[in-house]
């Protein structure tokens, strides 16, 4: 078998392997630290909607000046969110993971 052969065979082999490969979606949904109740509710329409197309999401809060001093705010606003969309997802981490001035989750589908 000559060379030149060998390696289009095995790119063909390449080729058809990725395309039975899925890939995974992360999509980041972000809050602010003092968000109101109804933009919190638009926000989670949108991750309901992402979790129904079987994406992974990442809800992040972020802190602007000295609200990084009250993380328990952004805690209790990611419990917030996870308790609204419980039903349809479960979480990836147990707990709120602190990433510079944001706090996040990641939330997968059942």
């Amino acid at each position: 078998m000559d060379y030149g052969k060998f390696r289009y065979l095995q790119k063909k082999k390449v080729q058809e392997s990725k395309k039975h490969q899925t890939q995974v979606m992360v999509k980041e949904v972000k809050l602010g630290a003092r968000t109101s109740e109804h933009d919190v509710d638009f926000k989670i329409n949108h991750i309901r909607r992402f979790i129904d197309k079987k994406h992974r999401v990442k809800v992040s809060v972020f802190f602007r000046g000295r609200e990084i001093t009250h993380p328990e705010i952004g805690k209790e606003l990611l419990n917030r969110v996870y308790e609204k969309v419980e039903d349809v997802a479960s979480l990836e981490t147990p707990q709120p993971r602190m990433e510079g001035r944001n706090m996040s989750i990641l939330v997968v589908p059942r």
